[in-house]
This record gives structure tokens, sequence and C-alpha cells, in this order.
């Protein structure tokens, strides 16, 4: 694939369109992951590069008493969620109606060190705290629920932020790792984001919410972030998912 067609990251400029496009191939299911979550191979073609994604159907998720079923298009709605934002922490994720195992959302899979995760990046790499208190900023405005440091992915000089399914509850409940960030004051351009957002939801991010009321915390998160101008703190340590890693 020429230069010019990928964007930085190395992730192609058209990934969602190939996602949303090309033939679905089922490689395996990967480890550890509490719903059921697959590796997927995208296209047929034997010349062109490596393209795969996480695959994780409506099927395979384990039902939940504070969580409708659906998180896959929790995980879409993030994705768009920190495009909106102008942050580019989310790869590129879409829903598809025909995948091997029915609807589910697919998410461009990131070659990424994985000895790396977010606790050996802020203790290494400072260079990459920008990066960090993006995805800080993304996970309070999604209310994420489960910010292990694993799901913080290192790609050459890019930080990823995956497995965004637990995300966008009514109740503020953020449960992260991120709390070296907080009391720190949001730059320039992500209180314009935030402050974007509190005024209009994105309908494309809107249309992945069903609860009307969970559209609202979205607005209210933005616009808590807004005023204030600063990440929250965790003064009791109790927001904390488990494992942490």
């Amino acid at each position: 694939m020429p230069t010019h067609e990928l964007i930085p990251s190395g992730i192609p400029a058209d990934a969602l369109t190939i996602m949303a496009t090309a033939d679905v191939t089922v490689e395996g299911r990967m480890p550890w992951a509490s719903n059921a979550t697959f590796l997927v191979t995208l296209g047929d073609e034997p010349t062109a590069p490596a393209r795969r994604a996480i695959y994780k159907p409506i099927r395979g998720e384990r039902p939940l008493w504070d969580f409708a079923p659906g998180l896959y298009r929790r995980e879409v709605a993030a994705y768009r969620l920190s495009e909106a934002l102008g942050f580019g922490v989310v790869p590129p994720t879409v829903v598809r109606a025909d995948a091997p195992l029915g609807e589910g959302s697919l998410q461009w899979f990131v070659e990424a060190d994985h000895r790396e995760h977010y606790f050996t990046i802020h203790e290494q790499r400072v260079d990459l705290h920008d990066q960090l208190r993006n995805i800080a900023v993304l996970d309070v405005v999604a209310n994420n629920t489960d910010r292990k440091s694993g799901h913080c992915l290192l790609a050459g000089d890019r930080v990823w932020a995956i497995d965004n399914g637990l995300c966008f509850a009514a109740e503020f409940k953020l449960r992260t790792v991120i709390w070296e960030f907080a009391g720190t004051t949001l730059d320039a351009g992500q209180l314009a984001a935030v402050s974007a957002l509190a005024e209009r939801i994105p309908d494309d991010i809107a249309d992945m919410i069903d609860d009307d009321d969970e559209i609202a915390g979205i607005t209210r998160r933005a616009a808590w972030l807004a005023e204030h101008g600063v990440l929250p703190s965790d003064d009791v340590g109790h927001r904390y998912p488990w494992p942490l890693i």
C-alpha cells in the first residue's frame, strides 16, 4: 500500500470502508476476554497487506445488570466520541451486521508492543503524557467503568485506547487506572472540544446510544469538564477497576 494512503498511525485511511465491506474470516478467539472476542482477517487478497480486526458479536456478550445488551454499539460510540473530540485515540470501529457470528463491532487491530501498558507508558514515556491526558478526558466524558492499564496499547509513538464497551452509563461510575493527571488543567484544544460536546452531541454518537438519560449524561460530563477546566480526582481511591492490568 502506498505511503500516502496511510494515516500516521499506519492504519489505512479507508479502514472504516474496509471493515464495512471486506470479507470477514474468523481466525480465533482472543484469550482472557470476558465476552466472546475474535481476531478476524479482512479480505481475501493474498498479496494485500495484513488487514485484521477485533470482532465483538452481540451473541457473545454476557448479560450485565447495569448495561443493556449491545455493548458493541458502545465500542463504536467511543470511537466516534474520540473522533468528535479530535483525539484519535480509539482505533477505527464500525458496526457490521453480516459478520460470521452475527451483528457486532469490528475494530481495526493495532500491532502494539504488548509488554507495554498504561503504567509502563506513564513511567517511561513522558513524551506521550499528552496522549494519556486525552484518554483521561475521553474516559470522563464517556464514563468509562473499566479503563484497565492493559487497555492502553503502545504502537510506536502512538497510544491507543481499546475495550471501550463499558461506557456511557447515565449514573457517574468512572473506574480507571489513569489518576496521575487528576487536577490537571485542560489545554485549549481539550476545553474547546468538551465545550462543543456540552452544546451538542453529534448524531452519529447518539445513534449508538438508545437511552436518552445516557445521552444526557454525556452532555452533563462534558459540561462539568468545560466548567471546571480540570480532570477530576478520586480522593477515596475507590474508582479503580479490577484487575488493574
